[in-house]
C-alpha cells in the first residue's frame, strides 16, 4: 500500500508534460515534401494535380485528428485556440464535433 498523497502528487494531464520527438523537423520534411509535389506538377504533369489539391483534405483530417488527440490528453479549447490564433469558441465549432 502507498502512503504517497494522490492528491499531492498527481498532476493534471493538462499540466504533464510530454517529450516531443522531432516535430519541428518531421513539419519541415512534410513542407518541403508538399512543395516538391507541386513543382513535379508544375513540370507539366497536369494529371497530378488533381492528387496536390486533395493533399488539402488530408490535411484538414490530419488536423482534426490532432486537436481530438489534444482535447483527449487534457488540453482546453482556450489552449489549441491560443496555438491557433483564434478564439476557444472558434476552434470547438471547428473541431468540437469530431471527438
Amino acid at each position: 500500500m502507498s502512503t504517497v498523497k494522490h492528491t499531492l502528487t498527481h498532476i493534471p494531464r493538462s499540466r504533464r508534460r510530454r517529450e516531443v520527438v522531432e516535430n519541428d523537423q518531421f513539419a519541415a520534411f512534410a513542407r518541403r515534401i508538399i512543395r516538391a509535389h507541386g513543382r513535379r506538377v508544375a513540370t507539366g504533369d497536369v494529371e497530378a494535380l488533381r492528387d496536390l489539391v486533395a493533399l488539402s483534405a488530408n490535411l484538414d483530417d490530419a488536423i482534426g485528428e490532432a486537436v481530438i488527440g489534444l482535447r483527449q490528453f487534457g488540453y482546453s479549447w482556450t489552449e489549441i485556440g491560443a496555438r491557433l490564433g483564434i478564439s476557444r469558441q472558434a476552434a470547438q465549432q471547428r473541431w468540437g464535433g469530431q471527438s
